[in-house]
């Protein structure tokens, strides 16, 4: 899904979406039984990534992270920055995975926020998982994060109330 919906999508989104496509027997959370985590899940489309020319998160040191600047201080130095998945300078794009706690540990909102602050992300691609399980009071339960995501941008860009600075795209996984 791509927003606003009063305009088409950039180019470059189905080639974005290709990637998780290509991958989708692996990462699919709708036939897996248990859902891969976020790492896992980029770790698996990175090379795809790197190919479409992204620079790409690659670990967890500092040094394998991704960091897009808010603010710059003295001497022009980034003072602030936030951590973002992957990110293409030509399409000015952010990208950001999310799985287990996209829905119910609000990353969706922290990632709605973070992308409206970074430097140069005109859009932000983030992808959540169709489902995702888990048991609670010896129950299954299944919670729709990709619906749930869907709704909230529907809200945020149909209102006439304020306008997101940049565009959105919402991969179900």
């Amino acid at each position: 899904m791509s927003y606003p919906q009063t305009e088409p999508p950039a180019p470059f989104v189905e080639k974005i979406v290709s990637v998780f496509r290509q991958h989708l027997d692996a990462i699919g959370t709708i036939e897996l039984k248990k859902g891969l985590s976020s790492d896992a899940v980029l770790a698996l489309l990175r090379d795809d990534l790197l190919l479409l020319g992204f620079v790409a998160e690659a670990g967890k040191r500092a040094t394998e992270k991704i960091a897009r600047p808010v603010f710059f201080g003295e001497n022009g130095v980034p003072s602030l920055r936030y951590e973002i998945d992957a990110f293409h300078s030509e399409w000015r794009c952010g990208l950001e995975i999310e799985a287990g706690r996209a829905w119910m540990g609000n990353a969706v909102y922290r990632d709605l926020i973070q992308a409206l602050v970074m430097v140069e992300v005109d859009t932000l691609v983030l992808a959540v998982p169709n489902t995702y399980r888990y048991v609670t009071k010896d129950k299954g339960v299944i919670s729709k994060d990709y619906e749930n995501t869907v709704s909230i941008a529907n809200a945020l860009y149909g209102h006439s109330r304020m306008r997101l600075p940049y565009n959105l795209v919402v991969i179900g996984y």
